[in-house]
This record gives C-alpha cells, sequence and structure tokens, in this order.
C-alpha cells in the first residue's frame, strides 16, 4: 500500500499522506510527495495542490521504523523535500489536523499556505531527543512565528493547539468543518485571486537588540536545561537565523543537529523513547490478542499504597472498591484520598466536575462479597507470603469467574500466590511504586501460568491509567528490587570499608542519581529491606551482607519515618542530616571486624554501585527475566530515578564499554572476595565479540 495518494478535485491536486500511525516521514513517503509535486507541476490543468493527512495527523513527524536505517536521510530526505516545495511555482496548501509535528511541522512551514483545524496540535519536540529541529525548523519558524514564540516553542517542545498561534501569519484560515473541502476552496480563492506565493525562507525578521534577548534566553535555558545541551543549542540556531543569511543558517542547523545527534544525551533520550514502545510488545503475545473488559476494580488495603493504587484508576475514569478489615483503617484510606484530591482542587488543577466525578466512582468495604462483581482485583497487603495466602484463598471464593487476581507483592514469589488459587492462569503481578498515583513504572510480573489475554489486558490498562509497564518474570525481587539489592549492598561494602553515608549519597546524586542509596533506603524504610535480608540469611545463603545496616535496625533506625536512619531528621524536617551516632556505630563496627578504614574516591563509589546493577541486569537478561535489555533501562529511568541523560544502567555500560566494565568487575573481585564481581556471562560473552547490551 502506497504512503500518499493523489487525485485531482477541478484544478486543485489533493496529495494526501497515509503511512499509519501518524503519518511519519518515510522514504516511501517522502518520494510520493515528491512525484506528486512533479505530477502537478507537469499538468497545466492543474493550478494548486493541497498537501492534507487524517484527522489524527497531518504528520507526526520522522517515522520512527526507519531510526538509525541508511533510509532515514536517504534522498529525498525532508530538507530537499521541503526545499521543493517551497520552491514549486505553484502554490502548495498544508491542510492541517491533528498532529502536526516535528519534521511535520517543518513540511508544512515548507508549504506557501496553510489552514488548521482550531485544535490541532502544533509542537517542534527534538529537545526531547537531545535534538534541535533539523529541516529548516530553527530557521523557518522565527521568521514567521517571531524570535520568541518560535524559541519557545522549541525549547520546550511541547504541543501548542494551532488556535494559540492566531496573530500570527502562521495560519491563513482555521477551518471548524469538513478540512479538505475547506482547503479545496482556499486554494481555487488563492489562483483567483492571484496571491503571491509566501516563502518562509524569504522573510524577513524585524528583531531589534537581538543580543539581549538571545543572552536572556541563554540565562533561562542554562537554569532549567539541567546536563541535556539541547535546549541552548536551540538559542544558537535561533541567532544564526536573526544574523545570517537563509541558506547560511541552514548550515549552522544543520552543523549542530549532526553534533547533537552523536552526544551521549541525544543517544540516551533516543534510547529511551525506542526502550518505551519496545517495552510494551510481549515476544509470544501477539498484538491483536484479546483483552478482557475492566469495567470495576478492588483493591485490597487502603493505606498509602492500596490508596495511590485506587487513584489511578479513578483518575482513568475506572470504579473502585477498597476493601479494608477494620472501619477506622477504611475510614482513614477514603479520607486520605479526598484529602489528596482537595489539595488538587485547590490549586486549580482538578474542576469540581471531575472531582465529584472521582470520589462519584470510589466506594469502600469490609467484606470480601463485596468484590464478586470486580474484573480486576488488587492486593496492597503486608509483605508476607502468610497475610498474601489468606487474600488469595478468600479471592478466590469469592471472585467471579474471569477476574483478574493481582499481586502488589515487590519481591515474593508469584507462582507460589498463583497456587494459592484453582485459578493460577488469571494470577499476575502488578506491582506499583510509591506513591502509586505519581510514580510511573509498573512491573508487570508474568507467572509460569498466567494466560496471554490476562498479560495483554494488564498491559493495556496500564497504557491507560498512564503508567510505564515492562514485563518480569518471575524470581526473588523481580526486575527493579532484585538489581536494587546489590546496588545498596555495595554502597554498605564501601562504608565498611571506609567511605561515610553521606559521600556515597553525594557521589551518585552527582553522577546524577536522584536520591542516594542511604537517602533512598530512609525514605523506603531501613526495616524493609530488614525484612528481606532476614528471609535471605536463610534462603540466600550465597549473599554476602554486611550486618552494619542489621544493627543500624536492631537500634530502631527505620528511616524518616522514626526520625532516625542512616542519618538523622529533626521533627518535621525531612531534610537528612549527618547523625554522630551513626557515626560512632560505624566506627565501632569496623573496629569489631578488623577493618582500617581507606580513602575511597568517588569514581569507585559510582563504578562499584552502577556496575552492581550492570552484573545483575545481565543475570536477569541471561534468565529470561527481563526481555531486553531496554526493558531493564526503562525500570531504572522511570522507577529508580537514575539519571535520564545517562539511558539507564544498561546503556551506560554500553558508553563506557563492556570490556572495560568487565575489566573493572574483575578488579573488584580480587578487591572483595565476593563471587558476585564476577562478570555475568552475557556481559563475558559480548565483551569478548566486541558486541552491546542495547
Amino acid at each position: 500500500m502506497s504512503s500518499t495518494s493523489y487525485e485531482v478535485r477541478g484544478n486543485v491536486a489533493v496529495i494526501t499522506l497515509a503511512n499509519p500511525p501518524v503519518n511519519g516521514l518515510s522514504y516511501e513517503l517522502r518520494c510520493g510527495v515528491v512525484a506528486g509535486i512533479d505530477r502537478a507541476a507537469s499538468d497545466a490543468a492543474i493550478k494548486a495542490v493541497v498537501l492534507i493527512g487524517n484527522d489524527r495527523a497531518f504528520s507526526g513527524g520522522a517515522d520512527i521504523r526507519e531510526f538509525g536505517s541508511r533510509l532515514a536521510f536517504a534522498e529525498p530526505n525532508l530538507p530537499t523535500l521541503i526545499d521543493i516545495i517551497e520552491r514549486s511555482t505553484k502554490p502548495v496548501i498544508a491542510a492541517i489536523a491533528g498532529a502536526c509535528m516535528g519534521g511535520g511541522f517543518e513540511l508544512a512551514l515548507g508549504c506557501h499556505f496553510r489552514l488548521a483545524k482550531p485544535d490541532a496540535k502544533i509542537a517542534l519536540p527534538e529537545v526531547k531527543l537531545g535534538l534541535i529541529p533539523g529541516a529548516g525548523g530553527t530557521q523557518r519558524a522565527p521568521r514567521i512565528l517571531g524570535v520568541e514564540t518560535a524559541l519557545n516553542l522549541m525549547a520546550k517542545g511541547d504541543p501548542v493547539p494551532a488556535v494559540a498561534f492566531k496573530g500570527t501569519v502562521l495560519i491563513d484560515e482555521y477551518v471548524d468543518g469538513d478540512l479538505l473541502p475547506a482547503a479545496i476552496a482556499f486554494a481555487e480563492k488563492v489562483v483567483a485571486e492571484g496571491r503571491p506565493l509566501r516563502r518562509v525562507s524569504e522573510m524577513k525578521i524585524d528583531y531589534p537588540n537581538h543580543e539581549a534577548f538571545l543572552q536572556f534566553a541563554r540565562n533561562m535555558i542554562k537554569g532549567i536545561a539541567g546536563p541535556f545541551p539541547a535546549p541552548a543549542k536551540c538559542v544558537d540556531a535561533v541567532a544564526a537565523a536573526l544574523t545570517k543569511p537563509f541558506a547560511e543558517g541552514m548550515k549552522v542547523e544543520r552543523e549542530i543537529f549532526v553534533s547533537l545527534m552523536g552526544s551521549p544525551e541525544s543517544r540516551a533520550l533516543r534510547h529511551l523513547f525506542a526502550a518505551d514502545r519496545a517495552a510494551s510488545k510481549i515476544p509470544d503475545v501477539p498484538e491483536d490478542t484479546p483483552t478482557r473488559t475492566i469495567a470495576k476494580v478492588g483493591v485490597i488495603g487502603a493505606g498509602t499504597m492500596g490508596g495511590g493504587i485506587a487513584m489511578n484508576f479513578l483518575n482513568a475514569g475506572v470504579a473502585v472498591i477498597m476493601l479494608e478489615m477494620k472501619q477506622d483503617a477504611l475510614d482513614r484510606g477514603m479520607a486520605t484520598i479526598r484529602k489528596n484530591y482537595e489539595s488538587t482542587l485547590k490549586k486549580g488543577k482538578l474542576t469540581q466536575e471531575k472531582f465529584d466525578t472521582r470520589m462519584g466512582l470510589l466506594a469502600g468495604t469490609m467484606s470480601y462479597d463485596d468484590l464478586k462483581d470486580c474484573d480486576l482485583i488488587i492486593e496492597a497487603v503486608f509483605e508476607e507470603i502468610g497475610v498474601k495466602e489468606a487474600v488469595f484463598k478468600k479471592l478466590d471464593e469469592v471472585a467471579k469467574p474471569g477476574a483478574i487476581l493481582a499481586s502488589n507483592t515487590s519481591t515474593l514469589d508469584l507462582n507460589t500466590i498463583a497456587n494459592f488459587t484453582q485459578r493460577p492462569q488469571d494470577v499476575v503481578g502488578m506491582h506499583f511504586f510509591s506513591p502509586a498515583n505519581v510514580m510511573k513504572l509498573l512491573e508487570v510480573v508474568r507467572g509460569s501460568a498466567t494466560a496471554k489475554d490476562v498479560l495483554a489486558t494488564v498491559m493495556a490498562i496500564a497504557k491507560k491509567i498512564r503508567k510505564n509497564a515492562v514485563v518480569s518474570g518471575v524470581c526473588d525481587g523481580f526486575i527493579g528490587n532484585r538489581m536494587v539489592l546489590h546496588y545498596v549492598r555495595m554502597a554498605v561494602a564501601l562504608v565498611d570499608e571506609g567511605a561515610t553515608p553521606a559521600q556515597v549519597d553525594r557521589a551518585l546524586e552527582k553522577f546524577g542519581m536522584i536520591m542516594g542509596p542511604f537517602r533512598m533506603s530512609d525514605l523506603a524504610g531501613n526495616d524493609i529491606g530488614w525484612h528481606i535480608r532476614k528471609r535471605h540469611y536463610i534462603e540466600r545463603p550465597d549473599i554476602s551482607y554486611s550486618k552494619l545496616a542489621d544493627r543500624l535496625c536492631e537500634a530502631g533506625r527505620f528511616g524518616q519515618k522514626t526520625g532516625k536512619g542512616w542519618y538523622a531528621y529533626p521533627p518535621g524536617a525531612r531534610k537528612p542530616e549527618p547523625d554522630p551516632e551513626v557515626e560512632a556505630m560505624i566506627v565501632a563496627w569496623r573496629a569489631e571486624q578488623g577493618i582500617t578504614p581507606r580513602k575511597i574516591s568517588n569514581d569507585e563509589i559510582v563504578e562499584r554501585c552502577v556496575y552492581a546493577l550492570v552484573n545483575e541486569g545481565a543475570r536477569l537478561l541471561d534468565e529470561g527475566i527481563a526481555a531486553r535489555a531496554s526493558d531493564i533501562d526503562m525500570v531504572y529511568l522511570t522507577g529508580y530515578g537514575f539519571p535520564m541523560h545517562r539511558g539507564g544502567p544498561m546503556l551506560y555500560a554500553d558508553e563506557v564499554g563492556l570490556y572495560n566494565v568487565a575489566r573493572r568487575m574483575r578488579e573488584f573481585a580480587i578487591a572483595s572476595g565476593d563471587n558476585f564481581w564476577e562478570p555475568a556471562p552475557l556481559i563475558a560473552r559480548l565483551a569478548a565479540d566486541g558486541k552491546s547490551l542495547t
């Protein structure tokens, strides 16, 4: 099937973009548009051309299926296509509905006139991939929108409704009804009136004292861009539009685009973009797998986690019934949800109508019988297998046939939980991260008996509640917590050897982690890790733990909730403060163990902790727990605060080079005697072959 179609309406040629789902500017589509322009040029009966997509999209920009392939830049590439359109001697009118983004917007800027639906979405989002517009957007947008509006559009990258550009010459007419007839009528009017063709590249920019504005823009962007260079480079490209002829400005744009394309920050963001899309694809679950209807959700547990889970579904318009065993616990949970929504309402981020709708979808109960008509039931009870057993045996009795039974367990064996029921095919893990109504990650745990339609349904509902869902197989801790166990274990070992908790946290936060391991443990509750370690002492004697963390817990230092953990938290404060009591505890512990503390560099801290994630992640890949390295990166970028500009632990290892990573791991193995540091077989194989994880 062709990516474009050509038809004649009177004296107007209509070229329709037809490359689902968003009319990506593929090689085939670009060739089709050029062929249509040439056909119209050679037909004396044709006086004008309309370029149109569909109601969903004029064009969403580059075709992601061509990313990294030779076709992405094959001639006619996008700048060539736009130049051909702009040089046409017959008027070309862009008829815009839906998404008009990135290269799609640059294509529209190459046309001589533009019509748009008021709600069409205009954007130059390349900055979100660590790039700048690369087909003339930085040069044409300032000429037609004005310098400030154009720079704001490209430096933020967010979509803006077309109606917001009223008052500029960007849109010649807004169309509320059918777009194509209006575009044909407009084209006929342009021809009848003999309107001169407006070539954006020939427009002049009149912006006195632009140097002051550009410096102001650079200062503003510097404060918000963080480690990403693309926003500041947008200013450089716009500066070229202000100070150079169009052709020279295009050269500057191209040089910046190419340099950014090779930057690690852009590679990281493009990796995340591709990883997000890949995560939803499960190799043995076809995309057309039928899904089950989810109209009502039951949540067992009205605490912080249960309430947060419930809010996800309420926000998406799905009815929720929340179960607790005691009335006061249920009342507290319901009140907390109401309070959260009231706070959002007061801030003006929620309308009264939506507040009423969401609260109207929420019900509470103390009877399992009230869950009998739920399509999906999620338990969020205490992380202990005996408690889970009681819940799932009861659910097996009351849940209707075909209901999906989900566990929010973060570490326990989902297959064991599934076998508490007579319907293991309906059991799945849905591991939310706290606070569940805020955190984007959802680990979807696939049991050995989980039905394919259950998996497809959960992945679809995850999208509906706006979560980044990643599938994990069954193992202790699944993907995220199995890896973080070793990350924290290495952090404590570094303190044993001479670092302080504050130094470890500072080093990793400077690397880009949102929160260091000790601050993270204090926030989550040190008793949670202690509970897991005590189980591992019995079940996993092969894992070597420092008992320093246990000693902290034995002293009742569970973190922020007790006011003391690895740090002190004065009453009413959440900011950690180094605590002399912990320092004394560390000194005493080292003396008992006969450890002479040494000076540890920040580089070693980062390597030991991050490479621990990499090594365990590679084992997860070898075992088939994670389907792809990019899934692991998605888990860490969306659930554990790994720095986005580094692309996740697995991509970071590739950037360093697996040969170098494996060599460093072997050095750690010799120094520590911990067999964990033997490079995972996958790393050893790939490093030997000069290959990468991602």
